[in-house]
Formats: C-alpha cells, sequence, structure tokens
C-alpha cells in the first residue's frame, strides 16, 4: 500500500515516515500540499494523509485539488488546531479521519488501518 504524507514540519514527517513504513506501507513525503499534489498526479496512491495548515497549499486546498481529477482517494487530515470549522469543512470533502496533533502512535497505527480496510471492502478485494 502506496501512503503520500504532506506535512510542513520535518519532525513529523519523520515521524509518519518512520510508524509506516515500520507497518509496512510505501510512504512518500511532500514538504506542502502542493508538493503533494505534484507528487500524487501521475501515481497511485492508496492514501494520502495532510497536516492541514502549510505554506502555498493548505490540505484542505490539497484535498480539493485531488477531489477535482476526480480520485476518491481516501485522505486523512491532521491538525494542531482542532477548530470545529475546519474539521467539518475537511468532512465536506470527504476527509475519511481526522487526527489531532499530538499524534498518538497507536491511534494513527489503528485510524490508517481501518481507511484502508475500508477502502479493500469498498472495492472488493
Amino acid at each position: 500500500m502506496k501512503i503520500l504524507v504532506a506535512d510542513d514540519e520535518e519532525g513529523a514527517r519523520d515521524l509518519f515516515h518512520t510508524i509506516l513504513s515500520d507497518e509496512g506501507y510505501l510512504v512518500t513525503l511532500a514538504n506542502d500540499g502542493a508538493e503533494a499534489l505534484a507528487l500524487f498526479n501521475g501515481n497511485d496512491f492508496d492514501l494520502v494523509i495532510t497536516d492541514i495548515k502549510m505554506p502555498i497549499m493548505d490540505g484542505l486546498q490539497l484535498v480539493q485539488a485531488i477531489r477535482k481529477t476526480g480520485s476518491k482517494t481516501d485522505v486523512i487530515m491532521v491538525t494542531a488546531y482542532g477548530e470545529v470549522e475546519t474539521y467539518l469543512k475537511a468532512m465536506s470533502l470527504g476527509t475519511a479521519e481526522y487526527i489531532n496533533k499530538p499524534i498518538r502512535i497507536k491511534e494513527l497505527k489503528r485510524i490508517v488501518h481501518k481507511v484502508l480496510t475500508d477502502k479493500k471492502a469498498r472495492s472488493g478485494n
């Protein structure tokens, strides 16, 4: 399974990479939404995990751009700012899950596993 992670914080990217790689996922990292979108186009990712607050293109803009491609790829939003309005906007864009920082490793593993298992069930694999 291939996962694209977009976060402007190097420490967060490193944490995602370590945790998800140890779980056997192929992880690609992006510094912001614009880089993530460039990587997304032309690749077949099973999941996108994105921070909301990033320079150039934020996580909400990234999800909108992904949806404009017609892709149904699942997205998990991550934020240090648990604002209700942002949560509602993320969910209206079809975000699968919403995680608040600081990220708890067990919670991240559980949510990623759940989202990818649900994806498999939907596709019939």
